[in-house]
């Protein structure tokens, strides 16, 4: 465990997606000292384009596109976080019980599973979110954690059923420790570095699922989101009017938002898997793709 957190540390792409994630954070909780005021108040002309005053211009109503740039990622990052390590850890208790069990429980859970992962997710979020009406952050959150934990499970409880019978977890079994002390103790710090990946990959889907929800018109128009942001600029014709700057700074933030985790993301993939080490960039993405599809058809 120690070896691989040391080995994290030394991968420049870890930290600089650690940078990007902390700089994004950072700026969410300083917001009111970043950017003072009310995001929603009026206070230049209609589309402005950025100047001094007004460092990513205005939108159609005379808002400060920075500010609410600022502001917005407060609940953006929020509902993106905690979505994601909400479907992580619903997937990797019911990867973990179907697994280690087997059995009745196993198909039990498997079913339940198959029946959520056949399910398209974001048409499925849109005909939940369309029933639901307007729905604030909190909705958003609970509807895309109880649609998308089907392929962490999937991969834990593959890697659970490689686990459960190895020696230690054998001999853990003879000395008549409790089932919840041998999952959580002896199998789950095994798990770290796909846990690790199940966390990255589900913050960053659960960020774009927010946003092409928000950017539907799903969410609460009064909030100020990036999602928001995007709704509003695409109702004002941002883009036909060359307002750039109206779609760019959300745009902006949620692409640092995805590639912050991203790179993160593949610095696990290597600790998990040393084949990726070696080689160009071009070279070890390929290898890690083929790695993804070969572990989905195991856990199939």
């Amino acid at each position: 465990m120690s070896s691989s957190f040391t080995l994290f540390w030394r991968q420049k792409k870890a930290l600089a997606g650690l940078v990007i994630i902390l700089s994004l954070c950072l700026m969410a909780l300083f917001a009111p000292l970043i950017a003072p005021g009310d995001p929603s108040e009026r206070v230049g002309r209609s589309h402005q384009a950025p100047t001094v005053e007004h460092y990513f211009g205005t939108t159609k109503m005379g808002r400060d596109v920075y500010s609410q740039f600022v502001w917005g990622a407060r609940p953006s990052l929020a509902v993106g976080f905690a979505t994601g390590l909400a479907i992580t850890a619903l997937g990797t208790v019911v990867g973990l019980v179907a697994g280690y069990f087997g059995g009745r429980t196993d198909a039990t859970l498997d079913l339940l599973t198959n029946a959520v992962l056949v399910i398209p997710n974001i048409p499925l979020l849109i005909l939940l979110a369309s029933f639901a009406g307007t729905v604030g952050p909190w909705a958003i959150m609970a509807i895309i954690a109880l649609t998308s934990w089907p392929w962490g499970a999937r991969m834990t409880r593959s890697q659970t059923l490689a686990l459960r019978n190895r020696e230690f977890v054998v001999a853990a079994r003879m000395v008549g420790e409790p089932a919840w002390r041998i999952i959580f103790v002896e199998i789950l710090p095994n798990l770290a570095p796909l846990i690790g990946i199940n966390i990255v990959g589900s913050i960053i889907y659960a960020i774009v699922a927010q946003t092409t929800l928000e950017y539907l018109g799903f969410g609460d128009p009064l909030s100020v989101t990036w999602g928001t942001m995007l709704y509003n600029a695409q109702n004002s014709s941002a883009i036909i009017l060359r307002a750039w700057w109206d779609i760019g700074a959300p745009a902006a933030g949620i692409a640092l938002t995805g590639l912050g985790p991203a790179l993160i993301n593949f610095t696990f993939d290597e600790i998990a898997n040393p084949q990726l080490r070696s080689g160009p960039a071009l070279s070890r993405w390929l290898k890690l793709n083929r790695l993804r599809r070969r572990e989905l058809g195991a856990a199939r």
